[in-house]
């Protein structure tokens, strides 16, 4: 990288694909390496919200929908249910949907809600915050399983920019992202590049590069977190432009 661009803020499995966090899951193939456990939890932690919004958009109470959220997650790491994800076709949103509405028919049947979870918490998150969200964030038009897709490519989106907020941070440049994060995604500005350069301390060339760096970051880095949720290096592309597709109107 060129000088004065920010350094990559090393992170499990960052670099080399065979050390990704899907990939690590799908090769112990269930709850017996401790690395395997760290892996599956970091991946449900971020991605609980789409699950949310999928039982909500069901039909699903929104106390329910956190129960039926929390303690499929227990499910998910307690049980042996890794080791009967299809390896070829190891995409994890495709596999948490699959094991997600598997669980919750079995919960149906059972009507075991007062001994879900197991008493172990998962995910931690605020149900009013959670229905707060879907509710601010309700999109009448979208099935159950587009939304589940939209909310999972937001989450990709919303874990690359706290990847690159966090990066600015380290090297003393928070300011400069908060400016540059409004001109990432390109379109009608509401202020020039001259009145952002001068806010940003920098002359209009020298923000204009830094416009690019980020950007380029910022392609870079959601590139490495979609190939945290694969199988094979292979898949990255399509699952990119499926989860890029979810976000259009």
């Amino acid at each position: 990288m060129g000088s004065g661009e920010p350094e990559i803020v090393a992170r499990p499995g960052a670099r080399v694909f065979a050390t990704t966090r899907w990939t690590v899951v799908l090769q112990a193939g269930g709850p017996t390496s401790e690395v395997s456990m760290w892996a599956l939890e970091q991946l449900c932690r971020t991605y609980w919200y789409p699950l949310y919004s999928f039982a909500r958009r069901s039909g699903v109470p929104p106390p329910d929908a956190e129960d039926l959220t929390q303690s499929f997650f227990a499910h998910l790491i307690e049980k042996d249910v890794i080791a009967r994800a299809d390896r070829e076709r190891g995409r994890f949103r495709s596999f948490l949907l699959t094991a997600f509405r598997n669980f919750c028919a079995g919960e149906r049947e059972r009507h075991s809600a007062a001994k879900r979870g197991g008493g172990r918490t998962i995910v931690s998150f605020d149900e009013l915050q959670a229905e707060s969200r879907y509710q601010h964030e309700l999109q009448h038009e979208l099935s159950p399983e587009k939304l589940y897709d939209r909310k999972w490519a937001a989450s990709l989106l919303e874990q690359v920019m706290n990847i690159l907020r966090l990066e600015y941070a380290t090297l003393g440049k928070g300011p400069l992202f908060d400016i540059l994060r409004t001109v990432l995604w390109g379109g009608r500005l509401e202020s020039s590049y001259e009145l952002l350069a001068r806010q940003a301390g920098l002359t209009e060339g020298a923000f204009k590069v830094a416009v690019h760096r980020m950007r380029s970051r910022f392609r870079e880095c959601l590139r490495q977190e979609v190939a945290q949720t694969v199988a094979t290096p292979g898949e990255v592309d399509g699952e990119l432009r499926h989860l890029l597709s979810a976000l259009g109107p």
